[in-house]
Order: structure tokens, then C-alpha cells, then sequence
């Protein structure tokens, strides 16, 4: 599946925020241990990894909620709204062979159980330039959802995937929750944020 065959905005000039988004998204993620089990192959990575963020993202990118700049860009899911289960569940069958779809699934699952049971924000993409990482493009990107929170008494929910991905959040108030560990991914990290 190529940038152009996801479902995104319809207007033109949000289309083209899209796009720059998901690139800036892949950039980001070229290292990332989870992704990168997911799709160990570069080609297989650059082919279906931006679906699969835009799929875990889809109401950022439809709903008004994505967030960018020049070097970063996040894809927040505002509280009432879900990934696009169906086109995840189409990317995983698509872009992986039969016997680590059940893998992949299952580690999806374990992250869907470990959200706050009440309404809240997530944060399933965020990814800065990896030649801008550490200058505080990504910080600006949690910063005006995470006032929203405060503002409206809401938590905030993510998974870390990294060390210093996890230095991060604690920085803005994510407490670890959980480990997610499945399949020989990675683990990963549940991460909420109450409101202050």
C-alpha cells in the first residue's frame, strides 16, 4: 500500500499535511525496536509501515487532532474516537506473511488492554527527525493536548517504546503502568498521564 492509497483527509492542503506527517513518522521510526520486529526488511518497512501508523493514528489525521511542525509530527486520538481497526487488521494481513500476523495481532491486543477504562487522549504515533531529535520538536506536540487534559480533567495515554522515548513522557507526567511484553516484540511501555 502506498502514502497515496490510505484513507486521508479530503481536502487538498490537509491531504498534503498528511503526507508530510507520515513521512516525517517514518523517518522517525526507522529505529524503533517494535516497528522494526514488525518490519525487520527495509523495503517491506518503507512499503507498509506509514499505513500502519496512519491506521493506528486514523482519527488524527480525519479528525483534525494531528499535530506537526517542521521537524515532528504526533498523532493524537481524541477521547470518543479509536484507531481504524479494520484497515489495521487490512495492513497486517497484507504486509505480513500468515504465520506473524497472529504475533502482530496479539501485541495490539495487549496494548488495547492496558488503555484507561475512562475517556481519555492517545497518542498511538509521535516521531521527530532522527537529525532532530533531543532539540524539543516533540515536547511541543505533547504540550497543547496535554493543557487540554489539565483544562478538561482528562488522562492521556501512550505507549513508549524506547528509554529515552519513556525519559520523555515522565518529563511531561506519564506514569509506567504496564510492560508489554508478547511475542517476542520488544516491549513496550503503558503510559498514563492523570490530569493536573
Amino acid at each position: 500500500m502506498t502514502q497515496t492509497e490510505l484513507t486521508l483527509p479530503s481536502t487538498e492542503s490537509d491531504r498534503g499535511l498528511a503526507h508530510r506527517a507520515l513521512d516525517i513518522i517514518q523517518s522517525a521510526f526507522e529505529q524503533d525496536p517494535p516497528v522494526r520486529w514488525l518490519y525487520p526488511d527495509d523495503s517491506e518497512y518503507g512499503r507498509h509501515f506509514p499505513a500502519f501508523a496512519a491506521a493506528l493514528g486514523a482519527p488524527a489525521l480525519t479528525e483534525g487532532t494531528l499535530r506537526l511542525n517542521e521537524a515532528a509530527a504526533a498523532l493524537w486520538v481524541q477521547p470518543g474516537s479509536e484507531p481504524d481497526e479494520t484497515a489495521l487488521c487490512e495492513v497486517i494481513e497484507r504486509s505480513l506473511p500468515p504465520h506473524r500476523q497472529g504475533d502482530a495481532f496479539a501485541v495490539i491486543e495487549e496494548m488495547g488492554a492496558h488503555h484507561p477504562d475512562e475517556p481519555h487522549w492517545y497518542l498511538p504515533v509521535i516521531g521527530t527527525c532522527p537529525h532532530r531529535q533531543g532539540q524539543g520538536h516533540g515536547a511541543l506536540l505533547l504540550r497543547p493536548v496535554l493543557e487540554i487534559c489539565d483544562r478538561t480533567g482528562v488522562p492521556a495515554y501512550l505507549e513508549a517504546t524506547t528509554t529515552r522515548n519513556r525519559a520523555l513522557y515522565a518529563r511531561h507526567g506519564f506514569d509506567a503502568t504496564a510492560e508489554i511484553r508478547v511475542a517476542g516484540c520488544p516491549p513496550l511501555t503503558a503510559m498514563v498521564r492523570s490530569p493536573r
